[in-house]
């Protein structure tokens, strides 16, 4: 298993103040790449859905290992989600633009599924459903 540190858990939908373990990488690098790679996220959109997939809740969780490869948990809106092809893909590619980062794997998970209640407040106010 690779040394990692947890930068965010998408239920919290922040980045985490405390590693699980220990990072190899120093702290202001660290809190750098997680701020690079969460304004990356956010800049990728479902295409049926005028907001982010960060404040939409779709990104569960980002690991960055000690080598900086980052390892994304993320689902869609539905399983049957017409950019279930594309979207990783879209992931992957924004996340490798942010300077320093290493490898890039994206990981589609529909457990535990994606429901409103994920959604940001950012969100919520952009679909009109507060």
């Amino acid at each position: 298993m690779m040394d990692e540190a947890n930068m965010m858990d998408g239920q919290e939908h922040a980045a985490a103040e405390a590693p699980a373990q220990a990072s190899a990488i120093p702290p202001e690098e660290l809190e750098r790449l997680t701020d690079d790679i969460i304004a990356a996220l956010k800049s990728v959109y479902d295409p049926e859905i005028p907001v982010d997939i960060y404040e939409l809740g779709l990104i569960y969780k980002v690991d960055i290992s000690d080598d900086r490869d980052v390892v994304i948990d993320m689902t869609l809106t539905a399983p049957g989600c017409p950019v279930a092809g594309t979207m990783p893909v879209m992931v992957e590619d924004a996340v490798r633009s942010v300077e320093g980062v290493g490898d890039v794997h994206v990981n589609m998970t529909f457990d535990p599924p994606w429901d409103p209640s994920r959604m940001s407040d950012e969100a919520r106010v952009a679909l009109n459903m507060y």
